[in-house]
């Protein structure tokens, strides 16, 4: 090499590396499944968050800040890659999946409870995307990715896969599990559930996110001396239903049925989250690297608005895990409470300390944002759905008017206990938002929800009859943001009402065969093999068996298996009773990740057993079942699939 371009190349190196010495460091904690009124200082008068409120009183609050998704891995993907779910083809929580699908598509078949054909999910985020990681890690940061990813995992016979954090920008990732949806297991260690790594382990009763933010400390102060980018990727808050006693126990007394928040075990999940920000801010503090440390506080879908089913430790399952109010409904929902979130975005000596911003933010705009703060411009070839939005965050107007959400899954079975859970599309602009829902008419057409949310926060009032011109001035926008991205659309299913959910047990059988008897109810089941997989299409899904007059104590057993564990439940109502809350029976069962798993559930029941229906948690992901056993005082009755 000529020795004046080497010395060239020697000095644009060093001012490089100077450069990089002077741009702040990003510390991006993510929430999962935190709701928008959650934190003490975004309204909560029962949650106690002091560390997250500390946050908020160094910067700015994003009051109206958006998931781009009402699920996880689609907002997930978002931020890394600062593109809509609609454009990514990632629009459900399907990259634990082993299935690997890359390609845009509709579903092969919906089942007749299904008025629409809904989208095939990428169960992977593609390489091809350069991350708001990789950028960071151009410009001369360390990256490192704590918690829970979600957004795809490589297999083991398939070297040539690059799904995994340390694929997709970041140097380091604790714990290292790619595959996990969730904690499953539990957050209390041992979590041999869903961490592989012998290596890390907890004293027992150890908080994961104890440990996690313990570890992303000590990164933090491993690297005070240069910039850093740091994922703190919680996976608190959600499910499994598991708290530490401790905290439950101090909750306890506090509740108040009459508050819409009012269950003490998401309290104290709550809690834990907290310790783990409060960790995390301590680290900054103590390593000196507070004045140039931007931090972001997110969460990437709305809050569990529903009853969880099944707590650890029993006892919580009836009450909501929490409340989105004055927001309608929750996660999975396409109404606010599905993808209105808390946002807190500190940037040192910019933005103003304790302040809040009412501007439309969303999490596309995060990547263009970060980098712009950091003095980095982004590649001219990389396509971004998402707004800087750095002037915004000084008291500037926000170069964004509008936000868009794509959510082409949902049924209306699952709508009943879901509401807004169905296949569709909105579009806010202004004080404005139309939502269109797919086929969801009688005729199968599609059917649009029109709201003021300054005047009605809650979507009470559907306004679309009212004011058509509106309706197809915002229907248009929906139809060119979905041309834009090329998203894939759902279509009337034209199998719909064939054999509807309340159908007797012959067309069921016929519908679902195989199943020597048993029925399935929001769910789809296909015996294959003497294997039979159940897939939820409603909000629970159960096989039912009018076992008749068998008198208990029963049990039942059962051998299953699914890719990510779930709770469960065996209900039984008694012969002859309606079918009331009163009238039905139930304990839970848990089933573990992974291989197959062997359940035995004890039914204390004192009279005629009558109808035994097993829940599974189907509704996201398939579940697996060889055999079904039950067993009362005569003789046992055994269904090999």
């Amino acid at each position: 090499m000529h020795s004046s371009l080497r010395s060239l190349l020697i000095a644009s190196a060093v001012v490089l590396s100077a450069h990089a010495e002077t741009r702040p460091n990003i510390v991006f904690i993510l929430a999962d499944d935190l709701g928008a009124h959650d934190p003490h200082c975004f309204g909560s008068t029962y949650h106690e968050t002091p560390n997250i409120d500390r946050l908020a009183a160094r910067g700015v609050k994003m009051m109206q800040a958006y998931a781009a998704s009402p699920l996880c891995s689609p907002t997930r993907s978002s931020i890394l890659a600062g593109i809509y779910p609609a454009r990514s083809g990632i629009t459900t929580p399907s990259c634990h999946e082993v299935r690997v699908n890359l390609e845009k598509k509709l579903v092969a078949k919906a089942t007749p409870q299904m008025r629409a054909i809904n989208s095939d999910s990428l169960t992977r985020l593609k390489p091809d995307y350069f991350t708001l990681a990789e950028s960071l890690k151009e410009a001369g940061y360390a990256t490192a990715h704590f918690g829970k990813w979600h957004l795809g995992h490589n297999l083991p016979d398939h070297p040539e896969d690059h799904y995994e954090p340390k694929d997709q920008g970041f140097d380091f990732d604790f714990p290292h599990t790619p595959s996990a949806p969730g904690p499953g297991g539990g957050y209390l260690a041992p979590w041999t559930k869903f961490i592989k790594d012998p290596n890390i382990t907890g004293k027992p009763g150890e908080h994961i996110e104890d440990r996690m933010s313990q570890e992303a400390a000590k990164y933090i102060r491993e690297h005070e001396d240069s910039p850093f980018y740091v994922n703190y990727w919680a996976y608190s808050v959600h499910s499994p239903w598991n708290a530490r006693q401790d905290y439950i126990d101090y909750f306890k007394p506090k509740t108040d049925k009459k508050n819409p928040q009012h269950n003490p075990l998401y309290a104290a999940m709550v809690r834990s989250l907290d310790d783990g920000v409060g960790r995390l801010l301590d680290a900054i503090d103590e390593a000196g690297v507070a004045d140039r440390t931007i931090i972001v506080f997110f969460s990437d879908n709305g809050g569990w608005a529903y009853p969880p089913k099944a707590t650890d430790p029993d006892g919580y399952a009836d009450e909501p895990a929490t409340s989105n109010l004055p927001q309608r409904s929750g996660k999975a929902s396409l109404y606010e409470g599905g993808t209105r979130e808390p946002c807190i975005i500190v940037w040192p000596g910019k933005t103003k300390a304790g302040s809040e911003n009412d501007a439309l933010f969303q999490s596309t705009d995060f990547y263009p944002t970060l980098l712009s703060m950091c003095g980095i411009k982004p590649h001219a070839d990389v396509k971004l759905d998402g707004f800087d939005q750095s002037r915004t965050l000084l008291g500037e107007v926000s170069p964004r008017d509008r936000v868009f959400c794509h959510f082409p899954h949902g049924t209306p079975n699952q709508a009943e206990s879901i509401p807004g859970m169905l296949p569709g599309t909105y579009v806010r602009k202004g004080d404005w938002k139309l939502l269109r829902f797919y086929a969801d008419n009688d005729d199968g057409s599609d059917r649009f929800e029109l709201y003021n949310l300054k005047d009605d926060p809650g979507e009470s009032k559907n306004l679309a009859a009212q004011k058509p011109e509106l309706v197809r001035e915002l229907n248009n926008l929906i139809t060119g943001f979905l041309k834009d991205t090329e998203a894939v659309v759902p279509v009337r299913n034209p199998d719909y009402g064939k054999v509807v959910a309340k159908a007797g047990a012959k067309k069921i059988d016929e519908e679902f065969p195989g199943l020597e008897g048993w029925k399935a109810r929001s769910c789809e089941a296909k015996a294959k093999n003497g294997i039979v997989t159940v897939t939820g299409n409603g909000g629970a899904p159960f096989l039912g068996y009018g076992i008749g007059k068998d008198k208990g104590p029963a049990v039942v057993k059962l051998r299953a298996r699914c890719a990510s564990g779930g709770d469960g439940k065996i209900e039984w109502i008694p012969s002859g009773k309606a079918t009331k809350d009163a009238d039905m029976h139930s304990v839970p069962f848990k089933l573990t990740g992974g291989d197959w798993q062997e359940v035995s559930v004890n039914v204390p029941a004192k009279g005629e057993i009558g109808i035994i229906r097993v829940y599974l948690p189907a509704i996201s992901q398939p579940v697996e079942l060889d055999w079904i056993e039950f067993k009362a005082a005569g003789k046992p009755k055994r269904w090999n699939f």
